[in-house]
């Protein structure tokens, strides 16, 4: 099935082709407390603690929340507030390595994840810390928790990977097909469903060939290659292109039966039942014009992006601007001291030339923003409400429905900066909707 909308940007895959390469231990890893969707952990240990690898940090504060670990062995330093991705200062856990990298004593494997209890396997994905890999750090076990009055008897894994430069998935399906089909099996186990799909973009079709030869016999896992369209892998329209179903606005994926996860996700909760692991490090592509050495590179959690790009040979002397995520929905950085997180799929660093020639204008009114929109909305009209902060008149362009990927803004010939504007309207919309529930009280 194809997606109405979408468009067919530069993919710019410029590591597609680099094995992963594991970066050496530091001297120092900042683990910020806030990594996820949801309530960020109560900090569990003190300065001056001694800590193992793989030892929790904090402990979840409510179900919608998992803990952190330590990337190393060594000795928090200090417990305060540090450099974050989003911009400003929030609480993290320094920690200095002591070289040792011991593991955590209390880590327990699993060799038969076949013989366990869903609950058993699904505690153990909400201890090790696993959130959704592929950008939006959803807690994973919550996601394996649909309401009983949820029917879901579908699997979906994301290999879609269509966000521009990004190919740390990619990497993954080749490198660990094994592991991410018996992780694809442990999660079929928990949501207890017998089918699961695979959806890839046809420009990775060397990833499904891996993944179709690891496929275990006796699981029901299909792996489908799929149309190079962005935003192929928003969860909506991946669910459409592989199976039909509409997820009804307003709703979430298990409204139609289907829980979607990344195979990234998949991979840890293998690797968190299989060797005890918690997530403590994952793939990022660090690419772009302006670093001097692409690369998919094994990233612990905690590491300042600059040792990330210091490992990659630097930045040129032209770079105008470094983001976390693709250039469609990453977060640029203003604090190469920032540590990468859970979350980090790339660091994407460019030139000044490639972000100066985009000044935005006001709207001519082309429409391609509309014929662009893969959520059948009106995106300039919400822009010009927006700008005008008409915020209450927002509902009837159903402007919650926006999933930011970006199309618009992408085919926008005035260059408007419409994203950013629908981030800002979310936000004025649901602060109008409280201010008439708190009046009609």
């Amino acid at each position: 099935m194809k997606f109405k909308g979408g468009i067919h940007p530069d993919y710019h895959k410029l590591t597609a082709g680099l094995s992963t390469v594991a970066m050496p231990l530091l001297d120092r890893y900042v683990v910020p407390v806030a990594q996820h969707i949801g309530a960020p952990g109560e900090v569990i240990v003190e300065r001056g603690q001694e800590v193992k690898r793989g030892q929790p940090l904090t402990r979840p504060d409510g179900f919608v929340s998992v803990p952190v670990h330590a990337p190393t062995s060594g000795k928090v330093k200090k417990i305060s507030d540090f450099a974050h991705p989003m911009g400003k200062l929030q609480p993290g856990i320094e920690i200095i390595p002591d070289g040792e990298d011991t593991w955590f004593e209390d880590l327990v494997k699993h060799d038969q994840w076949r013989d366990m209890e869903p609950s058993a396997l699904k505690d153990i994905i909400r201890d090790a810390g696993l959130v959704g890999l592929g950008g939006a750090s959803f807690p994973t076990h919550v996601k394996l928790s649909p309401p009983k009055e949820k029917s879901i008897d579908l699997l979906i894994l994301n290999g879609a990977e269509c966000e521009p430069y990004l190919t740390s998935d990619h990497r993954v399906m080749l490198e660990h097909p094994t592991e991410v089909m018996e992780g694809i099996g442990l999660l079929m186990k928990v949501l207890g469903v017998d089918k699961a799909m695979v959806g890839i973009e046809s420009n990775k079709a060397d990833a499904r060939e891996a993944l179709q030869n690891a496929r275990p016999d006796d699981l029901d896992i299909e792996v489908h290659l799929l149309e190079t369209k962005y935003p192929q892998g928003s969860e909506k329209h991946l669910i459409y292109a592989l199976t039909g179903r509409k997820v009804p606005a307003g709703g979430l994926p298990m409204d139609s039966g289907v829980v979607v996860q990344n195979v990234g996700t998949a991979l840890s909760c293998f690797e968190a039942v299989k060797f005890g692991q918690p997530l403590i490090e994952r793939v990022v592509t660090v690419t772009g014009s302006a670093v001097n050495n692409p690369a998919n590179v094994m990233v612990r959690v905690g590491t300042p992006v600059q040792d990330v790009i210091d490992f990659c040979g630097g930045l040129k002397n032209d770079v105008g601007k470094v983001i976390f995520g693709g250039p469609m929905m990453g977060i640029v950085q203003f604090n190469l001291k920032a540590p990468v997180l859970k979350g980090t799929s790339g660091i994407l660093c460019l030139v000044e030339d490639e972000i100066t020639q985009f000044q935005s204008s006001p709207c001519i009114r082309c429409g391609n923003c509309v014929d662009a929109c893969p959520m059948f909305l009106v995106p300039s009209a919400m822009g010009l409400l927006v700008e005008r902060n008409r915020f209450e008149d927002l509902g009837e362009y159903h402007i919650t429905d926006c999933i930011e990927c970006g199309s618009c803004a992408y085919v926008c010939l005035s260059h408007r900066p419409l994203v950013q504007f629908f981030k800002r309207g979310k936000l004025e919309w649901r602060e109008h909707l409280k201010n008439l529930e708190g009046s009609a009280s």
